[in-house]
This record gives C-alpha cells, sequence and structure tokens, in this order.
C-alpha cells in the first residue's frame, strides 16, 4: 500500500489514469522513437560525425535505454509484457538481457528487505561475513565503490562480473530460462557488434567498451547513494530534487522514494506526485532529500558515503548461497544502476 498517499491524492491519481495522458502513454512511446531513433541514426551517420562524438552520443543515449527499459518492466506503455519487452531487448546497453534485468529488479522491490545483502539484488552492502572473508585488494575496491568517483570509474566492473557469475549458476544449475535470455542477448550483441563495425565505422570494442561501459558508469550517477541502510524501511530511499536533464535522462527515476510507494506510475507523473505531496514525502522518508548529483558529488567525490557493510544484516542461509568465486561468498549481486 501506498505509504504518502491520501484519499483525495489516490482520487486524484486514478482520475489521471482515466486521462488521455495516462491511458494512451503517448510521452512514453516518445521517449521509445526517441531513444530507438536516436541510437541507430547516431550510429549510422558516426563517420560523419566524427567517432569520439558518435561514441558520447551513444553513451548517453544507452543511459536512457535503460532508464527505458525499467519503464517497460514496470508494464510501461502496454498492459502487455511480451509487448514491452520488444522496446527493451536490444543489446544497445551491452550488458544484461532484459529478461533476466526485469526478474532481478522486481525482487529489488520488496521494500521489507532493501539494501540487504543477499535479499536485495541491487544492494551495495555487503555482510559482515563477506567483508571478513574478502581480501585486501577486494574490500579496497568494495570501500571505493561507495564512492562516487569508484561508482562510476569501478562500480560497473562489479555489476558485469556479478552478471556473467549468474549466467555461469543458471548454466551449472540449468535453469534454461535464464540460459535462453542469455542466449538470444549474446548472438543479438554479436549481430549489433558486426553491424556497428562492418556498415558504421564503430569498431566492436569501442562499442563494448566506449559506449556499453560508459553508459553503465553514467548511469552510476543516479544509482550512487540510491538507498541506505536504515531499520526504518520508510526511510530507506532517497529523494533527488535533481534538474530537468537529470530528470529527462533517468526518466525522473531520481523521485526514488516515490518510485518504490507507487511503482506503477509511469514515469511522466512521478513529478506531479512528489509536487503535491512533497512535504509527506519529505517528511516519511526521514529528510533523505538531496539537491541534485552535484550534492552527492561535492560531498562524496572520493569519500565513503557509508560503511560498506551492512550495519544490521545477518547472515541468513540465503545470503550464504550468495558468490563471489569458487568457495567463497559473493559480494552482491547483479546491481544494474537503472534500478
Amino acid at each position: 500500500m501506498p505509504r504518502y498517499i491520501d484519499d483525495a491524492q489516490r482520487d486524484a491519481i486514478q482520475d489521471r489514469r482515466a486521462s488521455w495522458r495516462w491511458r494512451s502513454e503517448w510521452p512514453t512511446w516518445l521517449v521509445i522513437a526517441a531513444v530507438h531513433g536516436g541510437w541507430f541514426a547516431v550510429a549510422i551517420n558516426a563517420q560523419r560525425l566524427g567517432l569520439p562524438v558518435a561514441l558520447v552520443l551513444l553513451t548517453v543515449l544507452s543511459c536512457w535505454y535503460m532508464s527505458l527499459q525499467h519503464e517497460l518492466l514496470h508494464g510501461h506503455p502496454t498492459r502487455w509484457p511480451f509487448v514491452n519487452m520488444l522496446f527493451g531487448i536490444a543489446p544497445l546497453a551491452v550488458w544484461f538481457p532484459y529478461a533476466v534485468y526485469r526478474d532481478s529488479h522486481l525482487r529489488h522491490h520488496d521494500d521489507a528487505h532493501l539494501t540487504v545483502p543477499g535479499r536485495d539484488p541491487e544492494s551495495y552492502y555487503v555482510t559482515p561475513e563477506q567483508w571478513n572473508n574478502a581480501g585486501a585488494l577486494l574490500r579496497a575496491a568494495i570501500a571505493a565503490r561507495n564512492t562516487f568517483a569508484g561508482r562510476m570509474l569501478i562500480g560497473p566492473w562489479f555489476s558485469i562480473a556479478a552478471s556473467w557469475r549468474e549466467a555461469a549458476q543458471a548454466l551449472a544449475t540449468r535453469q534454461w530460462r535464464i540460459v535462453a535470455s542469455w542466449i538470444v542477448h549474446v548472438t543479438a550483441l554479436i549481430a549489433l557488434a558486426w553491424w556497428l563495425d562492418a556498415r558504421c565505422g564503430i569498431p566492436w570494442r569501442a562499442f563494448i567498451f566506449g559506449v556499453g561501459y560508459a553508459s553503465l558508469a553514467l548511469a552510476s550517477v543516479r544509482s550512487f547513494r540510491e538507498h541506505r541502510a536504515v531499520h526504518d524501511e520508510r526511510e530507506r530511499t532517497v529523494i533527488n530534487e535533481a534538474a530537468w536533464p537529470w530528470r529527462l535522462l533517468f526518466l525522473n527515476n531520481n523521485y526514488h522514494a516515490v518510485h518504490h510507494d507507487l511503482p506503477g506510475v509511469p514515469w511522466y507523473g512521478l513529478g506531479e506526485i512528489y509536487a503535491q505531496r512533497r512535504h509527506a514525502y519529505r517528511a516519511g522518508n526521514g529528510g533523505f532529500v538531496v539537491q541534485g548529483y552535484g550534492e552527492w558529488f561535492a560531498r562524496h567525490a572520493f569519500t565513503k558515503a557509508a560503511s560498506p557493510v551492512h550495519p544490521f544484516a545477518q547472515d541468513t542461509g540465503a545470503q550464504a548461497a550468495a558468490r563471489i568465486a569458487p568457495g567463497r561468498r559473493e559480494l552482491g549481486t547483479m546491481q544494474s544502476p537503472s534500478a
């Protein structure tokens, strides 16, 4: 149940759902056209634009595409998951199969276990046991990941490595649905990389690392300090009053407390609801509010935003089942920055 919506606001949301804008979902259709059209237009004209400019534009568009994938898996713009999937299955952001990301992210919306390692698939915390079992180098990397610069520079590697481990585990345990998703994804990725290299003059290495990794790094701006480990689950999710370019790039997911409160609301409704219930959200989430991503950078560019060890997570059987390498516990599962 929504925590910050009174009866009048609930009625107002129902009225919006009956409006042509919400029923048609034309803002999301517009984003679909802009992302796909823009991405392939840049790719086709890469040589004319120059490779450096093309890679920068593709990075931004791939990051925007990940925001679109997040909207698609939450049931927009149609009521049919398969149709929505068709607009998010292309490997424009390289690393994660859409179906795998969808299943992982929907588990993340179990707010009772938000931030808890082993329960929240997008947690950036580790358990005390996992921390103790890690070597000095890995501990340094995990700590650096909790700085703004570290999250962008090395954070994507954690997500990529975790996704590969999960793919290997799915193959070993014969989880054929997940394996099939990876086969489709890798096949499409090879075809896209070949086309970009042969027809657009974009080398596959530039696409995989210059666009794929860079877009994950850019998306990490939003995921930085998006959740915090506190006992009251209402106070775990941030509200970031970012400027409009960031809001558009992340499709208003900066209003993250609103999204977790009302995950079915389309992206263009989040800002409206927050504006009307701003005081309630700010009070309800314990004042976990920042004035844009620049504030996070100024405060935590090279200093940890929080201890990487979860302050009250207990090592349950579910947590112990996660792995970081053969014979060692995992330090976080797949953490897509488009959470």
